[in-house]
């Protein structure tokens, strides 16, 4: 698909190398049709290479799409440089009277702090409030999805004994649902985290469907009616080098973390990792971004409620 980005966002010269469809702004401006307008709300600290790997994903099916950079003004980012947020991102405030086909939240490293003690969870909560009237189908990753689940049906996180780190088979629960259309029978995904979600309590919730799970890693995916909010817990986003380079930065932190699973080479670190999950990730945004965006979003983006 031709990705709609900002001429100099550090993302295009890396989606250049890797033959990724994007499209330039003047190009994009001579084009008679609406682009799909989709916010990505970057929550991680690294927020350059969380804006690749999405641009990545969202750039493999004919649509064209306009992605819009959201970051928290609640919140100092410490790893991603001031003048790098005052190009290529605009706030919550800045883009509240605007209306999206989707959107996507990032998930957070911050899984193990209670929601409430997160300093920009205020500013969160009503953003995913205001998600529901202004924004057609809302994607949630990771931690963002343990806390969509928490704001909107009450649904509290688990903490895990061990972290869960690695690349993990997963089956399709719900067949019928387009989220998951041309999937095999087992589909690899990575995982990264601390903490899980309350399975028994999405299970037990009428709003919620199960779409997809993992034997080792748990439900994967959950959706409301006509997929308006969808949860990821895993990272279909992941390079092929971020958990080797999680793993890496917590081993040097001392942190007793397990190698991840399914991973490296002979499951041996010093062989390096392989790629396993890149076309069921692609895939699967292509599936979101046609039936669940495009299919459905109102022509006249006022018209979403």
């Amino acid at each position: 698909m031709p990705i709609k980005i900002p001429n100099t966002l550090p993302a295009v010269e890396v989606l250049n190398r890797e033959n990724i469809f994007i499209m330039r702004e003047a190009r994009a401006q001579t084009q008679d049709i609406r682009p799909l307008r989709i916010a990505l709300v970057n929550l991680m600290p690294d927020k350059i290479t969380t804006e690749t790997q999405f641009a990545r994903l969202l750039s493999n099916t004919p649509l064209q799409i306009e992605l819009e950079l959201i970051h928290m003004s609640s919140h100092v980012s410490k790893n991603t440089a001031h003048s790098h947020l005052k190009s290529f991102y605009r706030t919550f405030a800045d883009v509240r009277d605007q209306k999206f086909d989707g959107m996507v939240i990032t998930g957070a490293p911050v899984e193990r702090m209670a929601f409430e003690d997160i300093d920009y969870w205020s500013e969160l909560t009503e953003l995913m409030d205001w998600s529901k009237t202004h924004v057609y189908s809302t994607l949630h990753i990771c931690w963002a999805a343990q806390a969509g689940l928490y704001h909107h049906f009450g649904i509290r996180k688990v903490l895990l004994e061990q972290k869960l780190s690695g690349v993990f088979a997963h089956e399709v629960v719900r067949k019928s649902n387009m989220l998951f259309r041309g999937c095999d029978d087992l589909f690899f995904l990575p995982h990264s985290r601390h903490t899980t979600i309350d399975e028994k309590a999405v299970r037990s919730d009428s709003r919620l469907k199960v779409l997809a799970q993992s034997d080792k890693a748990g439900i994967f995916a959950v959706a409301t009616d006509k997929g308006r909010q969808i949860f990821f817990t895993g990272h279909a986003e992941y390079d092929l080098e971020t958990l080797d380079a999680e793993y890496r930065r917590d081993i040097k932190a001392g942190l007793p973390v397990p190698v991840p699973e399914n991973y490296y080479v002979n499951s041996d670190p010093t062989a390096g990792p392989r790629m396993t999950w890149r076309a069921h990730a692609h895939l699967i945004f292509a599936n979101w971004l046609n039936y669940f965006v495009y299919q459905e979003t109102p022509y006249d983006l006022q018209e979403i409620g």
